[in-house]
């Protein structure tokens, strides 16, 4: 049976929790921030669980994680 291959773009943006899920960053905390409030941007800045629907798709690019 073959290894299989990590997709390496996945690997940098999940990593697992010590129960097995995947956690992410949120999203609109790259640019144009200046409009954003601080509480908005202090919310963004905190990891997310990834949602049930998608977990079976991030557990098919890691498979060794």
């Amino acid at each position: 049976m073959p290894k299989l291959k990590t997709r390496r773009a996945a690997a940098k943006r999940f990593r697992t929790t010590g129960s097995g899920k995947f956690i992410r960053r949120k999203a609109n905390k790259n640019h144009l921030l200046e409009h954003k409030g601080s509480d908005r941007k202090n919310r963004l800045s905190h990891k997310e669980v990834v949602d049930d629907r998608d977990e079976e798709n991030v557990s098919l690019m890691l498979p060794y994680l």
